[in-house]
C-alpha cells in the first residue's frame, strides 16, 4: 500500500537472530501504521500476563507514513510495549533527527523480542540487522552512548545518508522502572518505562541507518499540499507562540487558572511561577527556538544558561512537565536548577515527571513527620541526591527506583501518592481541569494527559472547565482524532492544524485511501478498544480507572475539587459513549485489531 513499507523486522535477541515479514495491505488498511498496527502486534505475538522484563514482552519501534517526506508534524517514532512501571498498556513518542534515520531502514515496524547474552548494540540497516558487543558501552549515561555507538557502530554504506541512534542510560541499565529511551541528546521516548524495558533486554542502543523512502499514491498532490500547509499556517497564533516560548509559556498560563500542581497536589498555584516561568527563563539565559526535522513550529528551547551556579550549561529544555514536576511539586524556586535536573535526568536516563513526583512524594511524607529521610521543599541538592540514588539502585533509591506503587505501599504512603495505574499526571490538576481528569482516569497508559491534550478545549473556552454533562463526547473526539495522529505518529502539536478534515486529505494523497471522516473515526475506535482489550487481559480492574481519593477529598486553597461523583459520571458517560459496559468492560463483539 502506498505510505508504508510494507515491511516488519523481527529481531529475536536471545538467538541472535532476524527475520523479515510481510504485511498485508488489508492489515494496514484496517490500523494504519505506528500505534495501530504496534498495538495489534502486542495483541498477537505478547503472551497474555507477561512479566515486562521478561524475556517474552516485546519492545515495538515504529514510524508512520508522514515520516521521512515532505508532510509536516511527521519527524516522530513510537515504542510500545508492556510497561513494566504500570503492568499496562506501555507507549511513548519522540521527536527529533534520528526518526528519519529509523525510517531509512525501510520499517513499518521493528520487534525486539528475547534477551541478549551481553549488553549489545543493534545495528539496522534495510536488509535487517548486525549484533555488536557493547560491552563497553555499559555504564555510560546517554550523551556518550548515543555518540559512541555512532562512531563504532553505523553500518557503512554509500547512500546510507540518514543515521542516528536511540539509548539507555543507568537508570535503564539498573531497570530503574520509568527509565527512557533516548535520542538526539535531549530528546526522548519518556513515559511507562520503555527504556527499562531495553535494558531488561540488554540493548544498550540501536544504531539506524538506510536510504529507503516511502511511495506515495500522489507524490506531486503531497508536495503540493504540504507547500500550502506552511504557507497557510506557519502565522497560526498557536504556531507563533510555540515558536515564541514552547512549552513553557505553560507556567504562567497553568498557574493563572489555579491548575498549576504545587507542593505535591496541595495547591493549585505557587507565589514563586514568576520565577520558573516561561518569560523568566528566555529573558535572563539564552534561548533560541529548536525544531525536529519537518517542522516549522521550533517548539524545543535550545539553551544556555547565563547565570547561577550551572551557568554555560547547555542543554534543550526545560519543558513544561519538567518545571511543573521540579518547580511546582519539589517547590524549587530558581529556573537554573531545574534546568539542571532536567539535564541530569536526561543524561542517567529517566523520566523527570516520575522522578519529580517521587521526590515531592517523599517531601510531602517529611514535612507530616511519616518518614525519617532528609527531603524539604524547595531543597535542589537534595532532590539531585536523590536521583543519583535512585539510578544506582542506592539505598532509599531502591525502592523509589520501583515506581510509585511499590513505594507508597512500603512506606505506607498510599493514601498520599497521586497516580493513575502507577503512572503520575503530567502538571493539569483535574479539579479545576475536570476533563483532564477524565483523560487521566480512561488513557490506557496511566495518568496520561497527552491521548487528548484535553486541557486545549477546557483553557480556550471550548467547553466549560467545570462542565460535567457532554464533556466525554467532546473528549471521545479529541481522543478518536488523536489517536489517528499516533497511527500516523504525528507530533500533538499540530493538532490545532490537522483537523479531521485535513488528515483525511493529507491520508489520501499520501497512502491513496479515500478514508472519510468516519471511517478514521472507526479505526480509531477500534484502536481505543484494543488497548482496552490489552490492558483488560493484563487485569485491569475498573478501580483501575478511578483518581486517587485525595484529588476527590482535599479541595484545592480557592474550594475547587472534583467530587468522586462527577469522576462517577464522567466515566459513565465516556463507557455509554464508547461502548463499553457499566464497568468499563468491552462488550461482546467489540471491534478490535486482532
Amino acid at each position: 500500500m502506498f505510505g508504508f513499507y510494507n515491511r516488519i523486522l523481527t529481531i529475536d535477541l536471545s538467538g541472535r537472530s532476524f527475520v523479515i515479514e510481510t504485511i498485508e495491505d488489508e492489515v494496514l488498511a484496517q490500523s494504519f501504521g505506528g500505534k495501530g498496527l504496534a498495538t495489534r502486534l502486542l495483541l498477537e505475538r505478547n503472551p497474555v500476563g507477561v512479566d515486562a522484563l521478561a524475556p517474552e514482552n516485546h519492545l515495538i519501534f515504529a514510524t508512520g507514513p508522514f515520516c521521512g517526506g515532505r508532510l509536516w508534524g511527521g519527524s516522530r517514532y513510537g515504542v510500545f510495549t508492556k510497561s513494566p512501571l504500570t503492568g499496562f498498556y506501555g507507549e511513548s513518542y519522540s521527536g527529533g533527527k534520528v526518526p528519519e534515520a529509523i525510517d531509512a531502514t525501510g520499517f513499518d515496524a521493528i520487534l525486539l523480542h528475547g534477551k541478549s547474552v551481553v549488553p549489545t548494540v543493534l545495528s539496522i540497516h534495510p536488509d535487517g540487522v548486525v549484533f555488536h558487543d557493547a560491552r563497553e558501552l555499559w555504564g555510560m549515561e546517554t550523551f556518550a552512548a548515543e555518540e559512541a555507538a555512532i562512531a563504532q557502530f553505523a553500518h557503512q554504506q554509500e547512500g546510507f545518508k540518514k543515521r542516528g541512534a536511540v539509548v539507555i542510560g543507568p537508570a535503564g541499565e539498573k531497570l530503574v522502572r520509568y527509565a527512557i529511551i533516548a535520542n538526539d541528546k535531549w530528546r526522548c521516548a519518556g513515559r511507562t518505562g520503555v527504556g527499562t524495558v531495553m535494558g531488561a533486554k540488554l540493548v544498550k542502543a540501536v544504531v539506524f541507518q538506510g536510504d529507503r523512502k516511502r511511495t506515495y499514491a500522489d507524490p506531486e498532490g503531497v508536495a503540493e499540499y504540504a507547500r500550502n500547509f506552511s504557507s497557510t499556517n506557519m502565522e497560526h497564533p498557536g504556531v507563533k507562540a510555540y515558536k515564541k516560548m514552547g512549552t513553557t509559556m505553560m507556567v504562567t498560563l497553568m498557574n493563572n487558572v489555579g491548575a498549576f500542581p504545587a507542593r505535591y497536589w496541595n495547591q493549585g498555584s505557587c507565589d514563586h511561577a514568576e520565577e520558573i516561568s516561561g518569560e523568566r527563563y528566555h529573558a535572563e539565559h539564552e534561548v533560541k527556538p529548536h525544531a525536529c526535522a519537518k517542522c516549522f513550529m521550533a517548539c524545543g528551547r535550545m539553551a544556555r544558561l547565563l547565570k547561577g551556579r550551572h551557568k554555560d550549561l547547555k542543554l534543550e529544555g526545560p519543558e513544561y512537565e519538567t518545571i511543573y514536576s521540579f518547580g511546582g511539586l519539589c517547590m524549587i524556586t530558581e529556573m537554573e536548577e531545574i534546568a539542571y535536573l532536567n539535564d541530569l535526568c536526561d543524561r542517567l536516563g529517566m523520566d523527570t515527571i516520575t522522578a519529580g513526583n517521587l521526590c515531592a512524594l517523599l517531601m510531602e511524607a517529611k514535612s507530616k513527620g511519616r518518614v525519617e529521610y532528609p527531603m524539604q521543599y524547595g531543597d535542589a541538592d537534595q532532590v539531585v541526591a536523590l536521583i543519583e540514588k535512585i539510578a544506582a539502585r542506592e539505598d532509599i533509591g531502591d525502592v523509589l527506583a520501583d515506581g510509585i506503587i511499590a513505594a507508597s505501599e512500603q512506606w505506607g504512603l498510599s493514601d498520599l501518592a497521586i497516580h493513575v495505574k502507577g503512572l503520575e499526571p503530567a502538571g493539569y490538576d483535574p479539579r479545576v481541569l475536570k476533563g483532564m481528569g477524565l483523560t487521566f482516569g480512561t488513557s490506557p497508559r496511566g495518568a496520561c494527559h497527552l491521548r487528548t491534550t484535553f486541557y486545549k478545549p477546557e483553557l480556550s473556552g471550548m467547553i466549560p472547565a467545570d462542565q460535567i454533562e457532554d464533556k466525554a463526547a467532546m473528549l471521545i473526539d479529541f481522543e478518536n482524532r488523536l489517536n489517528i495522529f499516533d497511527t500516523l505518529i504525528l507530533c500533538r502539536f499540530y493538532r490545532d492544524l490537522y483537523s479531521w478534515a485535513e488528515l483525511t486529505k493529507a491520508i489520501s494523497l499520501a497512502t491513496g485511501l479515500a478514508a472519510t471522516r468516519e471511517d478514521l473515526e472507526t479505526i480509531a475506535s477500534r484502536i481505543v478498544d484494543s488497548t482496552r482489550q490489552f490492558n483488560i487481559r493484563e487485569g485491569l480492574q475498573p478501580e483501575d480507572d478511578r483518581l486517587p481519593p485525595r484529588l476527590h477529598k482535599e479541595k484545592l486553597l480557592d474550594g475547587r475539587t472534583l467530587t468522586a461523583a462527577e469522576m462517577e459520571q464522567l466515566l459513565g458517560d465516556y463507557y455509554r459513549l464508547r461502548g463499553w459496559d457499566k464497568r468499563g468492560m468491552l462488550s461482546e463483539g467489540a471491534s478490535t485489531l486482532d
